[in-house]
């Protein structure tokens, strides 16, 4: 039998956990009498799409993208209409694309999935020709991923100091959506269109999204008042954002965006400029990827362990800091004590 070769796509300053104990575990989940895999670290922007190009070129049946959404993104741009599949190692700030197929946020449940090797083909979405496989979109959550890619630090809890503080200063703006020969105006805190069902962290933008149906999830949110915002947090986490009443919905296979002024867009968390004109349309089938086959069989996950989820994550963003801060004031100690 001829074995499954894995190239895994290593991005070691995601999220805020070492990658260096995964890589170690590798062999007491993948059988070496079904798979051979090597290992690549990046280095630099852009280095995941390169070394995920090249493994197509090369040949290798998956690609694992061990990362946040910005490293999913880049191994799964390059994998598009390739026979080679992404697989993902979520070991990122928000983890979307991995939530909403249900890869377990744990690696060993991760690579268990991996190990079964069930792949599916799904759709994918382009903004400006910018492929996105999650989500996409424009307004607070495109000032907020600028904020968040320049503040230098990962985790959870900077991007909600970042949204704490950017919500204070953001005005929202009037946008002309173009759909099928008619066009509306809208005033809108924000504008996404899902593929996938999440930003990351479980917080549903586009709650009834599915990469299967051909269909992007359009979301328009608009402005409404801080009294209101502790409302639109907690539908996004249960699901329930589309029945609120700033809240307009639709599906589309293409849309055209038009505003008053050039600004930043957004594709799976990552930033980018963009003029007065915006073109979003979905690829149907587009991206082989490996899936959680079992996941249909769990139940939905309780508001309990929602809660427990970010817990987790903002205490773990917590610890990382503080070990980065020991180590800082180490090296301090070290170059005094030897003056």
């Amino acid at each position: 039998m001829e074995k499954t070769r894995i190239l895994f796509i290593v991005n070691p300053i995601s999220g805020t956990h070492d990658k260096r104990p995964f890589i170690e575990s590798l062999p007491q989940f993948l059988s070496e009498e079904r798979f051979v895999w090597e290992v690549a670290w990046t280095d630099h922007r852009g280095h995941a799409a390169e070394l995920a190009q090249q493994a197509a070129e090369e040949g290798y049946d998956v690609c694992a993208a061990i990362g946040g959404d910005g490293t999913v993104n880049e191994v799964a741009r390059s994998l598009c209409h390739t026979q080679t599949a992404l697989a993902i190692i979520p070991m990122g700030s928000g983890n979307g694309l991995a939530r909403h197929i249900q890869i377990p946020m744990n690696p060993d449940g991760a690579l268990q999935v991996l190990s079964r090797c069930e792949i599916k083909s799904l759709d994918y979405g382009v903004i400006n020709n910018y492929p996105f496989f999650c989500t996409c979109g424009m307004g607070f959550d495109a000032f907020i991923s600028e904020k968040f890619a320049n503040s230098g630090k990962r985790g959870l809890l900077t991007y909600i100091e970042n949204t704490l503080r950017g919500g204070l200063s953001y005005e929202p703006e009037t946008y002309e959506l173009e759909l099928d020969g008619q066009k509306e105006h809208y005033k809108a805190f924000l504008i996404a269109c899902g593929n996938a069902s999440q930003y990351g962290n479980n917080f549903y933008i586009a709650p009834q999204a599915s990469m299967s149906d051909g269909l992007l999830d359009v979301t328009i949110m608009e402005p409404f008042n801080v009294l209101e915002a502790p409302q639109i947090v907690m539908q996004m986490l249960t699901k329930t954002l589309d029945t609120n009443s700033r809240i307009r919905t639709f599906q589309c296979r293409s849309l055209h965006v038009h505003r008053s002024q050039p600004g930043v867009i957004h594709y799976d968390g990552d930033p980018a400029e963009a003029g007065t004109d915006i073109d979003i349309h979905l690829v149907p089938k587009g991206l082989r990827v490996v899936v959680n086959g079992e996941a249909e069989k769990r139940p939905q996950t309780p508001m309990l362990h929602i809660f427990q989820d970010l817990y987790d994550q903002i205490t773990s963003d917590i610890k990382s800091q503080q070990r980065k801060l020991l180590a800082i004031n180490k090296d301090l100690l070290d170059r005094i004590l030897q003056r």
